[in-house]
């Protein structure tokens, strides 16, 4: 009697009980190894020193991005309180936090994006500044409408750091890394009708032959093209492991071998897949044609004076860059331009190693309007 009575006092009397907190899922051994399981590093705000001891590695936490070349491109386009800034394309916001900085008081920032989510995430971070700040999802293509939606006859700095971004790498369903499982996506604005897979199983084995030469140096390039035709009469290649493995296999390569030669090789050695799927990303999202509508653009878009800065990653859109500033400089658009490509020192490379690749160029506008 006395038993009873008392499980009934704790189920009946005394405060309700607490409801359980829902448990995270569960994930195998004792860290996290896929993206979605990395929870800690999609809120750093929680745990900020997760953030510390990753960036000390070398490595990059999920879901955020490391702006590359920050001091020199701000020493190189010298922005200041009350210019008008248009970061054509704000990622995770890196560059542009310093833009808003140096802006203030009086200044205005324009931020650019096509990938809606990363927008979104961006502006609920740069919203509490002292400077002005809007925010378009539009390809740095439209420059010239985005400045006329904000009524704006130009703008003093002009800023573009072209590829892809880490957060969009390391999401799995983006498709755009080949060290990821996931659908052959790699589209950086979702509005497009054609994905990696589609135009993968569209073009001709020359279309796909030119594109891996021409956009990323592929040296097989023609033995890949052949063995993805190939392939593809026998099932339709719609995931990125597919992909890689038609890769190694056009190498003649297997994953055990690769990882002996990159041991013996230097650090760094490419990924045999990498030329591949940054010519397919390149293709799906016509990043060339996009660059050259924004180096087209450009001198309309700047004030007198005005600067452009431009980090790329590929020597392709290098060779763009270069050019055009050397011909605006020439034909008396810009009255000057970098003599010397900016890279990243050592420092840099190794405290984040995606900076490697990058290049920076800029320019600055004639005084004449």
């Amino acid at each position: 009697m006395d038993v009873q009575m008392s499980k009934l006092d704790q189920s009946g009397g005394g405060d309700p009980p607490r409801e359980r907190r829902a448990r995270r899922p569960r994930y195998r051994g004792t860290h996290p190894t896929s993206y979605a399981q990395k929870y800690k590093e999609h809120d750093l705000a929680a745990y900020p020193e997760i953030e510390a001891h990753l960036r000390a590695k070398g490595t990059t936490p999920a879901g955020t991005h490391v702006p590359v070349l920050v001091e020199e491109v701000m020493a190189c386009l010298r922005p200041a309180p009350g210019d008008i800034v248009v970061d054509c394309t704000l990622g995770y916001g890196g560059h542009a936090r310093e833009f808003l900085r140096r802006i203030a008081p009086g200044g205005r920032l324009i931020g650019l994006d096509v990938d809606a989510a990363e927008l979104d995430r961006t502006r609920a971070r740069l919203e509490a500044t002292e400077a002005t700040a809007s925010f378009h999802r539009s390809n740095f293509a439209g420059l010239a409408k985005v400045l006329r939606r904000e009524k704006l006859d130009g703008c003093d700095i002009i800023f573009a750091d072209l590829g892809v971004s880490s957060m969009q790498i390391d999401d799995p369903q983006r498709g755009m890394s080949y060290r990821q499982q996931g659908p052959l996506d790699l589209r950086m604005d979702d509005r497009l009708q054609q994905t990696g897979a589609d135009l993968l199983n569209r073009l001709s084995e020359e279309e796909i032959s030119q594109a891996l030469w021409k956009l990323a140096d592929e040296p097989d390039h023609g033995t890949i093209a052949h063995q993805i035709v190939a392939r593809r009469r026998v099932e339709r290649i719609a995931r990125t492991t597919q992909l890689v493995q038609l890769v190694f296999e056009a190498k003649g390569l297997d994953p055990k071998t690769w990882r002996q030669q990159r041991r013996a090789a230097e650090s760094g050695a490419l990924h045999p897949a990498a030329r591949t799927f940054q010519a397919l990303r390149i293709l799906v999202n016509d990043e060339l044609g996009a660059l050259r509508e924004l180096l087209r653009v450009a001198p309309s878009c700047l004030r007198p004076g005005g600067r452009i800065g431009i980090i790329s990653f590929h020597s392709g859109e290098d060779r763009l860059v270069k050019q055009s500033f050397r011909d605006g400089v020439r034909h008396g658009t810009y009255a000057a331009t970098a003599e010397e490509v900016v890279t990243p020192g050592p420092q840099e490379i190794g405290s984040n190693p995606r900076s490697a690749s990058a290049k920076f160029r800029w320019a600055v506008a004639t005084s004449q309007g």
